[in-house]
């Protein structure tokens, strides 16, 4: 099995990296970083003050550079938790959610991988969710890995608001 790790260098990223570890160990797995060119950054953020006096090839090479770093270290948390991993570094074309499909494609990925922040309400609606738009709009299987914080707080909720059973689960009457 192949496995494209998104990566970002996140606490998010890194418990998904390990989950996967846990769940693939011995797999291969790519380690993506996505990473953005400071002109696109600027034209998204509709910033119109004047950057003439800016060295975007500089800004843009130091990103690239630490998008190697991040990918790297990924892979290194990745092979700590029992992968076969490798890192990759894509530029962000469109969105980021395309450009994780793009090199899943490209790296001929069986599986993607992803953590999430959790986050619901207007602050999903607002900042997006590249999980989501990969899940939604990917053409292969996707795991989505909650942050630990988010995967605690389901858990204590679930067994807050669990239904007490007559029967339960691995008991006979």
């Amino acid at each position: 099995m192949k496995i494209l790790l998104a990566y970002d260098g996140s606490p998010d990223a890194k418990a998904a990296v390990a989950r996967c570890g846990a769940l693939f160990d011995g797999e291969m797995a790519t380690v993506l970083t996505v990473w953005e060119g400071f002109a696109e950054v600027l034209l998204r953020a509709g910033n119109g003050f004047a950057a003439a006096s800016l060295d975007f090839d500089e800004i843009d090479r130091a990103s690239e550079e630490r998008a190697h770093h991040s990918a790297e270290e990924g892979a290194g948390h990745a092979r700590a938790a029992g992968l076969v991993a490798s890192s990759r570094v894509a530029r962000r074309g469109v969105t980021i959610w395309e450009t994780v499909l793009e090199q899943a494609a490209e790296a001929g990925a069986d599986l993607i991988v992803l953590g999430t922040r959790g986050l619901t309400g207007v602050k999903s609606m607002v900042l997006g969710s590249t999980s989501r738009a990969v899940l939604q709009h990917a053409d292969r299987p996707v795991l989505i890995v909650p942050s630990p914080d988010i995967a605690r707080h389901r858990a204590e909720h679930l067994a807050a608001h669990a239904a007490p059973s007559s029967n339960p689960v691995g008991t006979t009457s």
